[in-house]
């Protein structure tokens, strides 16, 4: 069937057949099918969604465009993916840490997506890391660190690779079939044992509504449980940025403090150790949650979580001493200014997707499909919700390229900002929120 005839059978609301997947998706990694073709064919799902079985088919015939990788290993091989969000720099932390417990994590990450952030944009902000191994480089980072996270190579679900850039610039990324095949199809590539799901809800989430984001978690589930991959999803709250930064480079340098336990965040840590906990459990590799969050505190604590990152980052080809000095390393924003509170009162909220795109605005996302990114603008010391701040109080600093750009920008943060002029603090609220298992 022509491309476009699959195309205009989805406009019109008709369910593909699992032929019609598997051509389009055939099309689209050898090019005779287009871009504007790609992009068609995402907004008419988009509008149109899919049913279980298209989504299926569409996951699996991403996943078979390249190579399916195995692994022969002495432990598990797990992972952990979110479905995106403001300030989520778990993978960084979480990998490493599963890796010191006895896990083996091939994970594939993802570049940014409209407001949210992309691990591997963060990772790049690492002078020599290497986003795109051959698959032997990556499995050999694997086997010595235990973890290795990387883009999709050249022959690794290459169809996602294609949809998922065209996605990202042409306002289709908040579709459940679409995030369920992407996701899906680089982990079932992966050859994994077992995946853990942090599926954001909020308005920095691309699923803002608890029902959406469960819809998603569902979708997900259902379809990784039909392809024989045991799967378990969190829905965790993205009404405000995970950690108090959002960028890139900046986000790497709070994981290592995270990791070498100069600081750690409290939300950060409780949704890490949450995905940690059910990535354990999932792995066979501690008998319940109370014994996994036991052992990944071990290797926070004794240092075996940093040491495994700084090896992933050497295997991958980064400074082999990248840990004991990642600030002679990162980049760094030639402009730096704080975004003052104009006024006292309690913190009640942000506009979290505001905050993401404000940091789109300092080219630390893309507007466009292949663009590059700043690594050292972004987003620090963003204050939390519930706390009370006084008039001229820092709520956040901007980092950016120009002083011009900084104070663009700093008026937008400002603007995220809802103060109550209540002055009484708010409890904070637990950012993990429902547990779906592989069975449901």
């Amino acid at each position: 069937m022509l491309p476009q005839e699959i195309i205009r059978a989805k406009r019109d609301g008709r369910p593909l057949s699992d032929e019609e997947i598997t051509q389009f998706v055939a099309g689209m990694t050898d090019g005779t099918i287009t871009e504007g073709q790609v992009a068609a064919l995402g907004m008419a799902v988009y509008f149109q969604g899919m049913t279980g079985r298209e989504s299926a088919a569409l996951t699996l015939a991403m996943a078979r465009s390249g190579a399916m990788l195995s692994w022969d290993v002495d432990g598990p091989v797990l992972d952990k993916h979110s479905s995106g969000g403001v300030g989520d720099l778990v993978s960084l932390a979480l990998g490493p840490m599963v890796a010191a417990c006895g896990g083996y994590v091939p994970m594939v990450s993802g570049r940014g997506l409209g407001h949210t952030g992309g691990t591997l944009d963060k990772l790049e902000s690492i002078p020599g890391y290497r986003t795109m191994p051959g698959r032997e480089e990556f499995r050999r980072a694997v086997l010595g660190a235990g973890v290795a996270i990387i883009g999709q190579t050249d022959d690794l679900a290459p169809a996602d690779r294609i949809f998922y850039a065209v996605r990202d610039v042409t306002a289709t990324v908040e579709s459940i079939p679409l995030i369920t095949a992407s996701i899906l199809s680089k982990k079932l590539a992966a050859g994994l044992h077992g995946l853990v799901m942090d599926i954001k809800a909020g308005c920095g989430a691309f699923m803002p509504t608890f029902e959406q984001a469960e819809a998603l978690a569902r979708s997900i589930v259902s379809v990784a449980a039909g392809a024989g991959l045991p799967t378990v999803a969190l829905i965790t709250s993205m009404d405000e940025p995970l950690a108090p930064c959002a960028g890139n480079a900046v986000e790497v340098r709070e994981a290592v403090r995270y990791l070498t336990c100069a600081a750690r965040d409290p939300r950060l840590h409780a949704v890490t150790m949450a995905l940690g906990g059910r990535m354990l459990t999932l792995g066979g590799l501690a008998g319940d949650e109370a014994a996994a969050r036991a052992m990944l505190e071990r290797a926070l604590d004794s240092g075996a979580a940093a040491e495994r990152f700084s090896r992933m980052v050497a295997a991958l080809g980064g400074p082999v001493d990248f840990i004991e000095a990642c600030d002679r390393y990162l980049p760094r924003a030639r402009t730096t200014l704080p975004v003052l509170a104009t006024r006292g009162g309690r913190l009640a909220a942000w506009d979290t997707r505001a905050l993401g795109l404000a940091v789109v605005e300092l080219g630390g996302g893309r507007t466009a499909a292949g663009q590059g990114v700043d690594h050292s603008v972004g987003l620090t010391d963003i204050a939390r919700t519930g706390q009370c701040v006084r008039a001229k109080d820092v709520l956040a600093v901007v980092h950016a390229a120009s002083p011009a750009m900084a104070e663009a920008v700093r008026d937008r943060v400002l603007a995220a900002a809802v103060i109550d002029p209540m002055s009484e603090e708010g409890a904070p609220q637990d950012p993990v929120s429902v547990v779906l298992g592989c069975c449901e």
